[in-house]
């Protein structure tokens, strides 16, 4: 096991979900934008990084049907089936490092990611998340990026993070992403805190060498 698989194993097993600093009990900008980026229920979605994390429930009252959820720790992906329950049978799970995961091309529609990419400390990790998105995603689909903002925390989780202003997202997604909306947003965590993130919207186009 990877120590950055151990790590967040770590993380889901002693603490419960709603003891974590990102916990929301419904990520409602999230639901908005996806909602707002298609209104056909059958888009394809991967929320990646989803953990225990109470979007998938919300995009399935919804009557949305084509679902994945990516999650590096089996123990998140576990807790969050048991609290589906039968449900949990119309989602796709994935357990694995989404830098090194295979996932299926020109599969999805919307890929959304809270909370993943600021953790992505090292060149090499996020041009391999760039590299998934663009390779999965369909030309004209949408990336709904939350990742921390300029003046977000510096650590996380026991982690160190990366910070990020519009621009600067911009160019971690280079040719093929054309960034289309972006907004700060505050988070509350379970201790009162506040962490400023910023929530971006990118649609996938076919990068200048295509």
């Amino acid at each position: 096991m990877s120590a950055q698989k151990q790590h967040w194993e770590d993380v889901y097993t002693t603490k419960a979900p709603t003891a974590v600093s990102w916990y929301r009990q419904h990520l409602e900008s999230s639901l908005a934008l996806i909602e707002r980026m298609s209104a056909v229920h059958s888009v394809a979605i991967i929320d990646v990084g989803g953990g225990e994390s109470t979007l998938v429930d919300d995009l399935i009252s919804r009557g949305y049907s084509d679902i994945s959820v990516l999650d590096i720790s089996e123990t998140a992906i576990e807790a969050t089936k048991r609290r589906l329950g039968p449900v949990a049978g119309q989602v796709k799970w994935l357990v694995g490092d989404l830098c090194e995961i295979v996932l299926p091309p020109s599969r999805y529609d919307i890929w959304h990611d809270r909370a993943v990419f600021h953790f992505l400390t090292l060149h090499e990790q996020r041009a391999a998340y760039v590299a998934k998105a663009a390779a999965s995603v369909n030309k004209n689909g949408h990336l709904i990026i939350s990742t921390f903002g300029p003046e977000g925390p510096t650590r996380c989780s026991g982690l160190d993070t990366a910070r990020y202003d519009a621009t600067a997202l911009q160019s971690e997604f280079g040719s093929q992403f054309r960034l289309t909306d972006s907004q700060i947003d505050w988070h509350t965590t379970p201790e009162g805190g506040r962490q400023q993130f910023l929530c971006c919207v990118f649609v996938r186009i076919e990068s200048p060498a295509q």
